[in-house]
């Protein structure tokens, strides 16, 4: 698992200290280049090992936390929480093999590491995967948002929001308004940083809010059992035919993508203050994130049984039945929705950095220009926010696309790098495992893509009726 090995011991520590920009996507400012820049760039020694960690545990935990307590309804308690563990080893060895090949040769960027080893199109596809994923998760993000905090309609039937629950139905509530508000005053704020690592703190919150629905679920399900409203939650599947055994393979693309977070990893790694530390912040920051998931998935099945939904936020939409029933409800909503927002950042950072190397290959780096940097910080954010409000059918695009993309940059494009061993550094259990990251990507694809096809299939029909 370690790559200590395979590094040259002159670099086994590296000062991030007067580390000079050696390409498009290098997010530090070099020193000797501060004059030129802007006077907001203060001396920088490198990230923190507990930065690092927070960036990247924020980058894994996103909306798809709240699918998880499914899984285990599908698969059972028992097999629902190994698929997690199993998960979490595979997406660090995928990681533990990027690093590897990226010190091998000399890379700093996810993009320049596949251009590396399959060219100008293997780089280009890379960006293009991360652009397709980011902006599809970042749209999903503002239309999360703008659901718990304001409302949404679903055929006639209207669902409020946290602030119309409170305080009515107003133009200050609706939902185009509260996006625009959070728009404005969180995320662009939090997009105009320079640095990932300034982030560290909103990411530390960020975790943090996410531990929330966590104590919650824990509170709650200690009160039930305590009162006898909680039995025994199933330990295995129910399978009876051969329809039940393609449903167990729904959960797949949960799992598959549950881990993603490979797009930030070269960020994180090129500030980092000693990066033969990188392997242990991923290995932190992977144990942090799979403490959180498979308690959240326990607790959640526990809480709620053969009633989880498949975004369990949906099962706090109702009574729980017991004192201060709805007060916890919205607690759950209001900190799912911040946790949301300072994750938004974070995915927004690589974003930018794909899309100048794809669009402004021979530019200099993208922090030296203010002007480039400001524009396509405001171009972004306003086609995520148009996306998000005014394209009704666009997250049913997404479920599509950014599915492909993200096992593609989790899995198939780690794979491929490893099989293709440009320096002859895989051994042979690497390319087995190699192997099995594929098929289980383009399994994962199938299964999702036909099932999101039959969910929209099965939507359009019912409308017509």
């Amino acid at each position: 698992m370690t790559i200590g090995s395979l590094a040259p011991k002159t670099e086994k520590k590296k000062s991030r200290k007067n580390k000079a920009v050696v390409n498009e996507n290098a997010p530090l400012l070099p020193k000797s280049q501060a004059n030129e820049s802007d006077s907001g760039f203060d001396d920088f020694n490198g990230a923190s090992f507990s930065g690092a960690v927070f960036n990247l545990a924020t980058t894994i935990i996103g909306a798809g936390i709240m699918a998880l307590p499914a899984t285990l309804k599908q698969l059972g308690l028992i097999p629902g929480l190994l698929g997690i563990l199993m998960m979490a080893f595979l997406t660090e060895k995928s990681i533990e093999l990027l690093i590897r090949f990226t010190r091998a040769g000399k890379s700093v960027s996810y993009a320049g590491l596949m251009g590396d080893s399959f060219g100008k199109y293997g780089k280009a596809l890379t960006q293009i995967c991360v652009i397709v994923n980011n902006v599809g998760v970042l749209i999903v993000y503002m239309i999360i948002i703008g659901d718990v905090l304001s409302g949404t309609s679903s055929n006639v039937k209207h669902h409020y929001g946290i602030l119309e629950g409170w305080f009515g139905v107003h133009w200050w509530t609706g939902r185009t308004f509260i996006v625009f508000l959070t728009t404005v005053a969180i995320f662009a704020p939090l997009a105009c940083f320079k640095r990932i690592d300034s982030l560290r703190f909103t990411s530390a919150l960020s975790v943090a809010l996410a531990a929330v629905f966590l104590v919650i679920a824990v509170g709650i399900s200690v009160v039930k059992i305590i009162s006898g409203g909680i039995s025994m939650p199933r330990l295995f599947p129910v399978v009876t035919d051969a329809s039940s055994i393609v449903d167990l393979f729904t959960v797949v693309p949960v799992f598959v993508t549950a881990y993603i977070c490979h797009y930030n990893v070269h960020n994180i790694d090129n500030e980092l203050e000693d990066n033969s530390q990188m392997q242990n912040v991923v290995r932190t920051a992977l144990g942090l994130c799979s403490s959180v998931y498979m308690m959240i998935s326990f607790f959640g099945f526990l809480l709620f049984g053969e009633g989880t939904l498949d975004d369990v936020l949906a099962n706090f939409d109702t009574d729980l039945g017991i004192p201060f029933g709805s007060v916890l409800n919205d607690a759950v909503r209001i900190s799912y929705a911040a946790h949301l927002m300072f994750v938004f950042p974070v995915v927004f950072f690589p974003l930018r950095l794909n899309i100048d190397g794809l669009l402004f290959p021979s530019s200099r780096p993208l922090v030296l220009d203010n002007f480039r940097f400001a524009s396509m910080t405001a171009s972004l954010i306003g086609v995520i926010f148009l996306g998000a409000n005014f394209i009704p059918s666009i997250w049913d695009a997404f479920q599509f696309t950014g599915a492909t993309a993200a096992v593609c940059i989790g899995f198939i494009f780690p794979a491929a790098i490893t099989l293709k061993d440009r320096y002859n550094i895989a051994t042979r259990s690497d390319k087995i495992l190699c192997v099995v990251m594929i098929v289980l990507a383009v399994a994962s694809n199938v299964v999702a893509i036909y099932s999101n096809a039959f969910g929209l299939i099965t939507k359009s029909n019912t409308s017509r009726e």
